[in-house]
Protein backbone atom coordinates (compact mmCIF):
# COMPACT_ATOMS: atom_id res chain seq x y z
CA UNK A 1 0.00 0.00 0.00
CA UNK A 2 3.15 2.27 -0.08
CA UNK A 3 2.82 3.57 -3.48
CA UNK A 4 -1.19 3.42 -3.64
CA UNK A 5 -1.28 7.10 -3.75
CA UNK A 6 1.19 7.40 -7.06
CA UNK A 7 -1.45 4.43 -8.35
CA UNK A 8 -4.12 6.68 -7.61
CA UNK A 9 -2.73 9.97 -9.42
CA UNK A 10 -1.77 8.16 -12.15
CA UNK A 11 -5.13 6.81 -12.71
CA UNK A 12 -6.40 10.22 -11.86
CA UNK A 13 -4.51 11.59 -14.82
CA UNK A 14 -5.37 8.82 -17.44
CA UNK A 15 -9.05 9.00 -16.58
CA UNK A 16 -9.14 12.54 -16.69
CA UNK A 17 -10.72 13.20 -13.29
CA UNK A 18 -9.99 14.82 -9.81
CA UNK A 19 -7.48 12.83 -8.09
CA UNK A 20 -9.67 13.62 -4.66
CA UNK A 21 -12.03 11.74 -6.24
CA UNK A 22 -10.64 8.54 -6.93
CA UNK A 23 -8.89 8.51 -3.41
CA UNK A 24 -12.27 8.73 -1.87
CA UNK A 25 -13.33 6.05 -3.77
CA UNK A 26 -10.39 3.95 -2.65
CA UNK A 27 -11.34 5.15 1.25
CA UNK A 28 -14.76 3.70 0.28
CA UNK A 29 -13.13 0.49 -0.89
CA UNK A 30 -10.98 -0.44 1.64
CA UNK A 31 -13.61 0.44 4.56
CA UNK A 32 -16.35 -1.49 3.03
CA UNK A 33 -13.46 -4.67 2.21
CA UNK A 34 -12.29 -4.37 6.08
CA UNK A 35 -15.76 -4.89 7.23
CA UNK A 36 -16.38 -7.80 4.87
CA UNK A 37 -12.90 -9.19 6.08
CA UNK A 38 -13.50 -8.65 9.80
CA UNK A 39 -17.04 -9.17 9.56
CA UNK A 40 -17.60 -6.50 12.94
CA UNK A 41 -20.02 -3.57 13.91
CA UNK A 42 -16.64 -1.46 14.69
CA UNK A 43 -16.69 2.48 13.20
CA UNK A 44 -13.47 2.31 10.28
CA UNK A 45 -11.99 5.36 9.03
CA UNK A 46 -9.28 5.36 6.29
CA UNK A 47 -6.55 8.01 6.34
CA UNK A 48 -3.61 8.66 4.05
CA UNK A 49 -0.40 9.05 5.44
CA UNK A 50 2.00 11.58 3.91
CA UNK A 51 5.40 9.88 5.25
CA UNK A 52 4.52 6.53 3.13
CA UNK A 53 2.12 7.65 0.79
CA UNK A 54 -0.20 4.89 1.62
CA UNK A 55 -3.48 4.32 3.19
CA UNK A 56 -4.27 3.22 6.84
CA UNK A 57 -7.19 1.94 8.40
CA UNK A 58 -8.27 2.80 11.74
CA UNK A 59 -10.93 1.53 14.25
CA UNK A 60 -12.68 4.33 16.10
CA UNK A 61 -14.10 3.39 19.41
CA UNK A 62 -14.84 5.60 22.19
CA UNK A 63 -13.37 6.00 25.93
CA UNK A 64 -15.44 4.91 28.66
CA UNK A 65 -15.27 3.67 32.11
CA UNK A 66 -16.43 0.11 31.51
CA UNK A 67 -16.52 -1.35 28.04
CA UNK A 68 -20.04 -3.12 27.70
CA UNK A 69 -19.31 -3.55 23.35
CA UNK A 70 -15.52 -4.08 22.64
CA UNK A 71 -16.37 -3.43 18.94
CA UNK A 72 -17.03 0.34 20.17
CA UNK A 73 -15.45 0.78 23.21
CA UNK A 74 -12.02 0.75 25.03
CA UNK A 75 -11.06 1.74 28.57
CA UNK A 76 -9.28 4.60 29.53
CA UNK A 77 -6.06 2.84 29.88
CA UNK A 78 -6.31 0.79 26.40
CA UNK A 79 -6.66 4.48 24.57
CA UNK A 80 -3.52 6.24 26.28
CA UNK A 81 -1.52 3.09 24.84
CA UNK A 82 -1.95 4.80 21.71
CA UNK A 83 -3.05 8.50 22.21
CA UNK A 84 -1.65 9.56 26.05
CA UNK A 85 -4.00 12.70 25.85
CA UNK A 86 -7.01 10.55 25.74
CA UNK A 87 -9.53 11.04 28.32
CA UNK A 88 -13.04 10.01 29.27
CA UNK A 89 -15.96 10.45 26.71
CA UNK A 90 -13.06 11.13 23.85
CA UNK A 91 -12.98 9.21 20.82
CA UNK A 92 -9.80 6.88 19.73
CA UNK A 93 -8.50 5.68 16.52
CA UNK A 94 -6.95 2.06 17.06
CA UNK A 95 -5.02 1.01 13.83
CA UNK A 96 -5.69 -2.09 11.67
CA UNK A 97 -3.76 -4.37 9.70
CA UNK A 98 -4.72 -3.63 6.38
CA UNK A 99 -2.32 -5.94 4.62
CA UNK A 100 -4.51 -8.56 6.61
CA UNK A 101 -8.02 -7.67 4.19
CA UNK A 102 -7.59 -11.16 2.08
CA UNK A 103 -7.61 -11.54 -1.49
CA UNK A 104 -11.84 -11.43 -2.27
CA UNK A 105 -11.46 -8.35 -0.23
CA UNK A 106 -8.98 -6.82 -2.09
CA UNK A 107 -11.01 -8.14 -5.44
CA UNK A 108 -14.11 -6.51 -3.56
CA UNK A 109 -12.33 -3.20 -3.21
CA UNK A 110 -11.12 -3.24 -6.45
CA UNK A 111 -14.36 -3.35 -8.14
CA UNK A 112 -15.81 -0.72 -5.89
CA UNK A 113 -12.92 1.50 -7.05
CA UNK A 114 -13.93 0.74 -10.85
CA UNK A 115 -17.21 1.74 -9.94
CA UNK A 116 -16.69 4.92 -8.59
CA UNK A 117 -14.00 5.72 -10.68
CA UNK A 118 -16.46 5.11 -13.90
CA UNK A 119 -19.05 7.33 -12.12
CA UNK A 120 -16.56 9.76 -11.60
CA UNK A 121 -15.79 9.84 -15.36
CA UNK A 122 -19.06 10.05 -16.56
CA UNK A 123 -19.21 13.08 -14.30
CA UNK A 124 -16.46 14.45 -15.45
CA UNK A 125 -17.86 13.99 -18.89
CA UNK A 126 -21.21 15.65 -18.83
CA UNK A 127 -19.65 18.76 -17.16
CA UNK A 128 -17.86 18.80 -20.03
CA UNK A 129 -19.90 18.12 -22.87
CA UNK A 130 -23.11 19.19 -21.99
CA UNK A 131 -22.94 22.46 -22.57
CA UNK A 132 -21.41 21.81 -25.96
CA UNK A 133 -24.36 20.25 -27.68
CA UNK A 134 -24.87 21.41 -31.57
CA UNK A 135 -20.90 22.21 -31.50
CA UNK A 136 -19.04 20.41 -34.47
CA UNK A 137 -16.50 18.21 -34.09
CA UNK A 138 -13.71 16.27 -35.99
CA UNK A 139 -13.58 12.56 -34.86
CA UNK A 140 -11.97 9.55 -36.39
CA UNK A 141 -13.71 6.17 -35.93
CA UNK A 142 -12.70 3.79 -33.63
CA UNK A 143 -14.30 0.72 -34.11
CA UNK A 144 -17.69 -0.53 -35.20
CA UNK A 145 -20.17 -2.04 -32.92
CA UNK A 146 -22.94 -3.51 -35.20
CA UNK A 147 -24.56 -1.20 -36.85
CA UNK A 148 -23.32 1.60 -34.38
CA UNK A 149 -20.01 3.72 -34.68
CA UNK A 150 -17.99 4.54 -31.91
CA UNK A 151 -15.61 7.28 -32.18
CA UNK A 152 -12.77 9.17 -30.97
CA UNK A 153 -13.13 12.28 -29.08
CA UNK A 154 -9.67 12.16 -27.07
CA UNK A 155 -10.48 12.25 -23.56
CA UNK A 156 -13.37 9.97 -24.01
CA UNK A 157 -15.52 7.89 -26.84
CA UNK A 158 -18.87 8.95 -28.32
CA UNK A 159 -21.34 6.71 -29.89
CA UNK A 160 -22.82 7.37 -33.62
CA UNK A 161 -25.96 5.43 -33.76
CA UNK A 162 -27.49 3.90 -36.75
CA UNK A 163 -30.38 6.27 -37.15
CA UNK A 164 -27.79 9.65 -37.16
CA UNK A 165 -26.15 8.75 -39.84
CA UNK A 166 -26.96 9.39 -43.47
CA UNK A 167 -28.18 6.56 -45.65
CA UNK A 168 -25.65 7.68 -48.52
CA UNK A 169 -22.34 7.26 -46.09
CA UNK A 170 -20.50 4.45 -44.93
CA UNK A 171 -17.09 4.69 -43.21
CA UNK A 172 -14.52 2.07 -42.10
CA UNK A 173 -12.30 2.01 -39.45
CA UNK A 174 -9.91 5.06 -38.92
CA UNK A 175 -12.13 7.38 -40.94
CA UNK A 176 -12.01 10.88 -39.98
CA UNK A 177 -15.37 12.55 -39.96
CA UNK A 178 -17.05 15.56 -38.81
CA UNK A 179 -19.95 15.26 -36.18
CA UNK A 180 -22.51 17.41 -34.21
CA UNK A 181 -22.47 16.77 -30.12
CA UNK A 182 -26.62 15.93 -30.64
CA UNK A 183 -26.83 14.43 -26.78
CA UNK A 184 -24.83 13.51 -23.52
CA UNK A 185 -26.31 11.07 -21.71
CA UNK A 186 -24.89 10.88 -18.29
CA UNK A 187 -26.97 7.54 -17.03
CA UNK A 188 -25.86 5.65 -20.14
CA UNK A 189 -23.62 2.71 -19.84
CA UNK A 190 -21.40 2.87 -23.22
CA UNK A 191 -20.20 6.03 -24.10
CA UNK A 192 -22.17 9.17 -22.48
CA UNK A 193 -21.81 11.50 -26.05
CA UNK A 194 -23.86 10.92 -28.83
CA UNK A 195 -23.13 12.71 -31.84
CA UNK A 196 -24.91 13.36 -35.89
CA UNK A 197 -24.41 13.36 -38.94
CA UNK A 198 -28.29 13.12 -39.67
CA UNK A 199 -28.94 16.07 -37.64
CA UNK A 200 -30.21 19.44 -39.43
CA UNK A 201 -27.27 21.43 -37.07
CA UNK A 202 -24.66 19.11 -38.89
CA UNK A 203 -25.28 21.47 -42.24
CA UNK A 204 -25.77 24.60 -39.83
CA UNK A 205 -22.37 24.43 -38.48
CA UNK A 206 -20.99 23.57 -42.46
CA UNK A 207 -22.63 26.62 -43.24
CA UNK A 208 -21.22 28.56 -40.89
CA UNK A 209 -17.80 27.25 -41.27
CA UNK A 210 -17.77 27.70 -45.08
CA UNK A 211 -19.79 31.33 -45.46
CA UNK A 212 -17.62 33.89 -43.56
CA UNK A 213 -20.93 36.28 -44.05
CA UNK A 214 -22.98 33.86 -41.63
CA UNK A 215 -19.74 33.77 -38.99
CA UNK A 216 -19.88 37.35 -38.68
CA UNK A 217 -23.29 37.74 -38.35
CA UNK A 218 -24.12 39.97 -41.53
CA UNK A 219 -26.03 36.43 -42.88
CA UNK A 220 -28.13 34.70 -40.33
CA UNK A 221 -29.68 30.89 -40.65
CA UNK A 222 -33.71 31.31 -39.66
CA UNK A 223 -34.70 27.44 -40.19
CA UNK A 224 -32.98 24.42 -41.74
CA UNK A 225 -35.67 21.03 -42.35
CA UNK A 226 -34.04 18.06 -43.22
CA UNK A 227 -34.10 14.59 -44.32
CA UNK A 228 -30.45 13.04 -43.90
CA UNK A 229 -29.30 11.71 -47.64
CA UNK A 230 -32.01 12.88 -49.57
CA UNK A 231 -32.45 16.94 -49.63
CA UNK A 232 -32.26 19.95 -46.95
CA UNK A 233 -33.62 23.32 -47.21
CA UNK A 234 -32.41 25.86 -45.86
CA UNK A 235 -34.09 29.68 -45.00
CA UNK A 236 -31.52 32.74 -44.42
CA UNK A 237 -31.86 36.26 -43.89
CA UNK A 238 -29.14 39.33 -44.20
CA UNK A 239 -29.07 42.18 -41.98
CA UNK A 240 -27.39 44.01 -44.91
CA UNK A 241 -29.74 45.36 -47.87
CA UNK A 242 -26.37 45.33 -50.02
CA UNK A 243 -25.65 41.89 -48.94
CA UNK A 244 -26.90 39.03 -51.27
CA UNK A 245 -27.89 36.12 -48.83
CA UNK A 246 -28.32 33.33 -50.97
CA UNK A 247 -25.76 34.09 -53.28
CA UNK A 248 -23.51 34.40 -50.30
CA UNK A 249 -24.24 30.58 -49.22
CA UNK A 250 -24.29 29.53 -52.83
CA UNK A 251 -20.90 31.30 -53.27
CA UNK A 252 -18.82 32.04 -56.67
CA UNK A 253 -19.85 29.33 -59.02
CA UNK A 254 -21.41 27.49 -56.24
CA UNK A 255 -18.31 26.76 -54.69
CA UNK A 256 -19.42 27.48 -50.96
CA UNK A 257 -22.47 25.04 -51.50
CA UNK A 258 -20.81 22.35 -53.57
CA UNK A 259 -17.93 22.19 -50.40
CA UNK A 260 -20.63 21.32 -47.96
CA UNK A 261 -22.89 18.96 -50.91
CA UNK A 262 -19.09 17.18 -51.08
CA UNK A 263 -18.92 16.92 -47.33
CA UNK A 264 -22.75 15.40 -47.16
CA UNK A 265 -21.84 12.47 -49.77
CA UNK A 266 -24.22 14.64 -52.57
CA UNK A 267 -27.19 15.51 -50.59
CA UNK A 268 -29.14 17.91 -52.47
CA UNK A 269 -29.48 21.63 -50.62
CA UNK A 270 -32.18 24.30 -51.46
CA UNK A 271 -31.26 27.73 -50.13
CA UNK A 272 -33.85 29.58 -49.88
CA UNK A 273 -34.80 33.82 -48.74
CA UNK A 274 -36.75 34.10 -45.39
CA UNK A 275 -39.26 36.57 -45.13
CA UNK A 276 -41.62 37.03 -42.03
CA UNK A 277 -44.80 37.08 -44.14
CA UNK A 278 -45.95 33.64 -44.47
CA UNK A 279 -47.49 33.70 -47.62
CA UNK A 280 -44.15 35.39 -49.30
CA UNK A 281 -41.97 32.85 -47.16
CA UNK A 282 -44.01 29.14 -48.82
CA UNK A 283 -43.51 30.51 -52.41
CA UNK A 284 -39.85 30.32 -51.95
CA UNK A 285 -39.64 27.35 -49.25
CA UNK A 286 -41.80 25.38 -51.86
CA UNK A 287 -39.14 26.09 -54.70
CA UNK A 288 -38.48 24.94 -57.68
CA UNK A 289 -42.49 25.06 -58.08
CA UNK A 290 -44.05 28.16 -58.98
CA UNK A 291 -47.20 29.21 -56.54
CA UNK A 292 -50.16 30.21 -58.67
CA UNK A 293 -51.58 31.63 -55.42
CA UNK A 294 -51.55 31.19 -51.15
CA UNK A 295 -54.82 31.66 -49.01
CA UNK A 296 -54.50 31.81 -45.41
CA UNK A 297 -57.08 29.65 -43.67
CA UNK A 298 -56.90 30.20 -40.07
CA UNK A 299 -54.05 31.68 -38.90
CA UNK A 300 -54.28 30.92 -35.40
CA UNK A 301 -53.84 27.04 -36.38
CA UNK A 302 -51.24 28.38 -38.73
CA UNK A 303 -53.09 26.40 -41.65
CA UNK A 304 -53.04 27.65 -45.18
CA UNK A 305 -54.14 26.53 -48.91
CA UNK A 306 -51.68 26.43 -51.76
CA UNK A 307 -52.73 26.99 -55.59
CA UNK A 308 -50.20 25.67 -58.48
CA UNK A 309 -50.85 25.22 -62.02
CA UNK A 310 -51.49 21.55 -62.99
CA UNK A 311 -48.18 21.47 -64.60
CA UNK A 312 -46.09 22.32 -61.53
CA UNK A 313 -47.81 19.86 -59.04
CA UNK A 314 -45.93 17.16 -58.76
CA UNK A 315 -43.02 19.54 -58.69
CA UNK A 316 -44.85 20.99 -56.00
CA UNK A 317 -45.20 18.14 -53.96
CA UNK A 318 -41.61 16.51 -54.62
CA UNK A 319 -40.40 12.96 -54.72
CA UNK A 320 -43.09 10.99 -52.00
CA UNK A 321 -43.98 14.39 -50.95
CA UNK A 322 -40.64 15.37 -49.83
CA UNK A 323 -40.67 18.59 -51.42
CA UNK A 324 -43.69 19.64 -49.43
CA UNK A 325 -42.76 17.98 -46.24
CA UNK A 326 -40.42 20.16 -46.30
CA UNK A 327 -41.22 23.37 -46.73
CA UNK A 328 -43.97 22.26 -44.08
CA UNK A 329 -41.34 22.01 -41.73
CA UNK A 330 -40.21 24.61 -42.38
CA UNK A 331 -42.30 26.99 -42.42
CA UNK A 332 -44.59 25.35 -39.61
CA UNK A 333 -47.54 25.49 -41.15
CA UNK A 334 -49.90 23.00 -42.07
CA UNK A 335 -50.46 23.66 -45.82
CA UNK A 336 -52.89 22.10 -48.45
CA UNK A 337 -51.53 21.96 -51.71
CA UNK A 338 -53.60 21.60 -54.69
CA UNK A 339 -54.16 21.94 -58.72
CA UNK A 340 -55.89 24.47 -60.39
CA UNK A 341 -58.26 21.46 -61.58
CA UNK A 342 -58.78 20.24 -58.20
CA UNK A 343 -59.55 23.57 -56.75
CA UNK A 344 -61.89 24.14 -59.95
CA UNK A 345 -63.81 20.55 -58.89
CA UNK A 346 -64.19 21.46 -55.35
CA UNK A 347 -65.43 24.59 -56.02
CA UNK A 348 -67.92 22.70 -58.78
CA UNK A 349 -69.04 20.53 -56.12
CA UNK A 350 -69.59 22.76 -53.88
CA UNK A 351 -71.87 24.89 -56.00
CA UNK A 352 -73.72 21.90 -57.03
CA UNK A 353 -74.09 20.41 -53.29
CA UNK A 354 -75.63 24.12 -52.79
CA UNK A 355 -78.21 23.70 -56.00
CA UNK A 356 -79.58 20.58 -54.65
CA UNK A 357 -80.48 21.90 -51.53
CA UNK A 358 -81.13 20.28 -47.81
CA UNK A 359 -83.40 17.34 -47.96
CA UNK A 360 -86.65 17.53 -46.46
CA UNK A 361 -85.50 14.90 -43.66
CA UNK A 362 -83.95 17.69 -41.65
CA UNK A 363 -87.77 19.02 -40.71
CA UNK A 364 -88.05 16.01 -38.64
CA UNK A 365 -85.43 17.80 -36.06
CA UNK A 366 -87.97 20.79 -36.30
CA UNK A 367 -91.24 19.31 -35.18
CA UNK A 368 -92.28 18.12 -38.45
CA UNK A 369 -94.06 14.28 -38.08
CA UNK A 370 -91.83 11.41 -39.87
CA UNK A 371 -95.11 9.97 -41.59
CA UNK A 372 -95.38 13.27 -43.43
CA UNK A 373 -91.86 13.87 -44.44
CA UNK A 374 -92.48 10.30 -46.24
CA UNK A 375 -95.21 11.62 -47.99
CA UNK A 376 -93.40 14.23 -49.27
CA UNK A 377 -90.50 12.32 -50.46
CA UNK A 378 -92.87 9.66 -51.84
CA UNK A 379 -94.56 13.35 -53.60
CA UNK A 380 -91.13 14.04 -55.26
CA UNK A 381 -90.53 17.02 -52.54
CA UNK A 382 -87.16 15.66 -52.02
CA UNK A 383 -86.36 19.29 -50.40
CA UNK A 384 -86.51 22.29 -47.78
CA UNK A 385 -86.29 24.90 -51.38
CA UNK A 386 -88.54 23.12 -53.53
CA UNK A 387 -90.87 22.76 -50.17
CA UNK A 388 -91.18 26.08 -49.75
CA UNK A 389 -91.57 27.12 -52.85
CA UNK A 390 -95.56 25.10 -52.75
CA UNK A 391 -99.09 27.00 -52.31
CA UNK A 392 -101.12 24.94 -49.93
CA UNK A 393 -102.88 23.61 -52.58
CA UNK A 394 -99.91 21.96 -53.96
CA UNK A 395 -98.98 20.41 -50.72
CA UNK A 396 -102.90 19.42 -50.33
CA UNK A 397 -102.91 17.41 -53.47
CA UNK A 398 -100.17 15.33 -52.46
CA UNK A 399 -100.82 11.58 -50.75
CA UNK A 400 -100.85 11.88 -47.22
CA UNK A 401 -100.70 15.42 -47.02
CA UNK A 402 -103.93 17.72 -45.50
CA UNK A 403 -104.92 21.23 -44.01
CA UNK A 404 -103.32 20.27 -40.83
CA UNK A 405 -100.30 18.25 -42.30
CA UNK A 406 -99.51 22.02 -44.70
CA UNK A 407 -99.75 23.96 -40.98
CA UNK A 408 -97.35 21.36 -39.74
CA UNK A 409 -95.30 21.70 -42.63
CA UNK A 410 -95.05 25.78 -42.18
CA UNK A 411 -94.34 25.55 -38.80
CA UNK A 412 -91.42 23.56 -39.05
CA UNK A 413 -90.72 25.28 -42.22
CA UNK A 414 -90.59 28.91 -40.23
CA UNK A 415 -88.35 26.71 -37.16
CA UNK A 416 -85.74 25.93 -39.49
CA UNK A 417 -85.21 29.20 -40.85
CA UNK A 418 -85.27 30.90 -37.33
CA UNK A 419 -88.08 32.93 -37.59
CA UNK A 420 -90.89 32.77 -34.97
CA UNK A 421 -93.75 31.16 -35.82
CA UNK A 422 -96.95 32.42 -34.41
CA UNK A 423 -100.48 30.97 -34.90
CA UNK A 424 -103.16 33.60 -35.94
CA UNK A 425 -106.39 34.07 -34.02
CA UNK A 426 -108.92 31.74 -35.14
CA UNK A 427 -111.61 34.49 -35.46
CA UNK A 428 -109.55 36.11 -38.07
CA UNK A 429 -109.70 33.74 -41.40
CA UNK A 430 -106.60 34.78 -43.54
CA UNK A 431 -107.07 33.35 -47.20
CA UNK A 432 -105.10 30.02 -47.92
CA UNK A 433 -103.89 32.75 -51.13
CA UNK A 434 -102.00 35.06 -48.15
CA UNK A 435 -100.26 32.12 -45.89
CA UNK A 436 -99.03 30.22 -49.38
CA UNK A 437 -97.61 33.77 -50.13
CA UNK A 438 -95.94 34.36 -46.90
CA UNK A 439 -94.51 30.71 -47.04
CA UNK A 440 -92.75 31.68 -50.18
CA UNK A 441 -91.37 34.88 -49.34
CA UNK A 442 -89.66 33.42 -46.36
CA UNK A 443 -88.61 30.02 -48.08
CA UNK A 444 -86.37 31.93 -50.70
CA UNK A 445 -84.71 34.53 -48.43
CA UNK A 446 -83.67 31.80 -46.19
CA UNK A 447 -82.38 29.55 -49.30
CA UNK A 448 -79.99 33.15 -50.08
CA UNK A 449 -78.33 33.20 -46.29
CA UNK A 450 -77.80 29.50 -46.55
CA UNK A 451 -75.97 29.85 -49.83
CA UNK A 452 -74.18 32.91 -48.68
CA UNK A 453 -72.85 31.41 -45.63
CA UNK A 454 -71.91 27.88 -47.28
CA UNK A 455 -69.71 29.74 -50.08
CA UNK A 456 -67.68 31.24 -47.26
CA UNK A 457 -66.79 27.44 -46.02
CA UNK A 458 -64.69 25.54 -48.64
CA UNK A 459 -64.37 22.08 -47.50
CA UNK A 460 -61.03 20.59 -45.89
CA UNK A 461 -57.88 19.85 -48.85
CA UNK A 462 -56.60 16.31 -49.12
CA UNK A 463 -53.35 16.03 -49.39
CA UNK A 464 -51.15 14.77 -52.51
CA UNK A 465 -49.98 11.44 -53.11
CA UNK A 466 -46.87 10.72 -55.29
CA UNK A 467 -48.91 10.73 -58.72
CA UNK A 468 -49.39 14.46 -58.04
CA UNK A 469 -53.63 13.73 -57.60
CA UNK A 470 -53.93 14.66 -54.10
CA UNK A 471 -52.60 17.53 -51.69
CA UNK A 472 -50.02 17.79 -49.31
CA UNK A 473 -49.64 20.19 -46.09
CA UNK A 474 -47.29 22.30 -46.03
CA UNK A 475 -46.08 26.16 -45.04
CA UNK A 476 -47.09 28.72 -47.61
CA UNK A 477 -46.66 32.26 -49.12
CA UNK A 478 -48.70 34.65 -51.56
CA UNK A 479 -46.54 34.75 -54.76
CA UNK A 480 -44.19 33.09 -56.53
CA UNK A 481 -41.22 33.74 -55.93
CA UNK A 482 -37.99 33.84 -58.04
CA UNK A 483 -35.34 35.01 -55.63
CA UNK A 484 -36.12 31.73 -54.14
CA UNK A 485 -32.75 29.85 -55.37
CA UNK A 486 -32.05 26.08 -55.69
CA UNK A 487 -29.36 24.54 -55.56
CA UNK A 488 -29.06 20.69 -56.64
Amino acid sequence: MDSIYQSIELLSKEKGIDTQIVLDAVKDAMLLAARKHFRTNENYEVDFDDRSGGLKLYAVKTVVEAVTDPALEATLAEARKVDAKAEIGSTVRFAKPGEALGRISAQTAKQVIFQKVREAERDTIYREYADRVGELINTTIKRIEGLDLVVDLGKTEARLPKREQSRLESFSVGDRIRCVIKLVDKSSKGPGVVVSRADSELVKRLFEQEVPEIYDGTVTIRGCAREAGERTKIAVSSRDRDVDCVGACVGMKGMRVQSIIRELRGEKIDIIEYSDEPVQFATHALSPAKITRVTIINPEERHMEVIVDDSQLSLAIGKKGQNVRLAAKLLGWKVDIKSEEEKRQEVQGAIELLSIGAPVSILIEYGLAEPIVDALVKGDVGTIEKLGGMTPELLEAIEGIDENAVSLIQQAINNYYGQEYAEEPAAAEAPAAESAEGTQEAAPEATHETADSAAVAEPEAVSPDDSGTMSESVEAGTEPGEDGKVVS
